[in-house]
């Protein structure tokens, strides 16, 4: 039977709206040596979405308030504060199939809260939990770094100007001189640093503000460059995860284990 017109029409629009858009690369240098390259480094930085073992099961109402940065790296401080690092926790609790209160709809009633608690006040913590939206919730979570360090640092590179000296005052000759001035042109350099970062959750009961559980995971971030350049040619690279994705990665641990152990 041949499908009508009007109805193919209609079934390729609706495949065309249900397509994810795509866009291309502004770069003038797209799809060259140096993008590809550029590209397989940034492909494996990019977001990778968990699969949570108890996804289907519905978890309970919880609220993810700012957690603390106790590192005193500059580096790390600088570029975040714990409101990002609640913000990706809502995002994957949602995925893991958690109800998750938005902290921005709860207004001053959540500031509130979190100011008693960090005070070290949970009967008036808990007054805070009884009101308004925050009545029904189970948990309260929060997610702490509690390092954020530079350990290990390493570089090494050749430089051909002595090795190029020393062929021509042993040589001697035109053959000598070319080889002089290639092996001279040679400079290759590469440096590593790796950081360590670790991240604790706490679970804390709403109804009485005392910690139902806690857990803790580190990763290492590794950042290297290289380069080389031989008779004027040069070529260089450089990369590494950025400490968006570390975070982000170090929260999906966190919830992968809040969703296998304590759902």
């Amino acid at each position: 039977m041949k499908t009508p017109l009007c109805l193919a029409f209609l079934m390729a629009l609706a495949g065309a709206a249900a397509a994810q858009p795509t866009f291309d690369s502004p770069s003038p240098t797209q799809g060259g040596s140096t993008s590809r390259k550029a590209n397989e480094m940034a492909d494996k930085g990019m977001y990778k979405p968990v699969e949570y073992a108890n996804a289907a099961k519905p978890g309970p109402m919880i609220i993810v308030i700012p957690g603390e940065i106790k590192s005193n790296n500059a580096s790390f401080t600088q570029k975040f504060g714990p409101n990002n690092i609640a913000d990706f926790a809502e995002l994957e609790l949602g995925k893991a199939n958690f109800k998750v209160l938005e902290r921005t709809n709860l207004g001053p009633l959540l500031q509130e809260f979190q100011l008693a608690y960090n005070l070290g006040d949970p009967a008036e913590a808990r007054k805070f939990l009884q009101k308004g939206k925050l009545k029904s919730t189970k948990w309260v979570l929060k997610f702490d770094i509690l390092k954020a360090e530079q350990v290990a640092q390493a570089q090494e590179g050749f430089s051909g100007r002595p090795s190029g000296a020393l062929i021509g005052i042993l040589g001697g000759g035109r053959g000598a001189a070319v080889g002089d001035v290639a092996v001279s042109s040679v400079q290759t350099g590469e440096s590593s640093g790796v950081w360590i970062i670790g991240m604790r959750y706490k679970i804390i009961d709403a109804n009485t503000t005392e910690q139902v559980a806690t857990g803790y995971t580190e990763e290492k971030m590794e950042l290297g460059a290289k380069s080389s350049s031989v008779l004027g040619f040069s070529g260089g690279e450089s990369g590494g995860l950025t400490l968006d994705g570390m975070v982000q990665r170090l929260v999906q641990k966190n919830v992968w284990e809040i969703d296998s152990k304590h759902k």
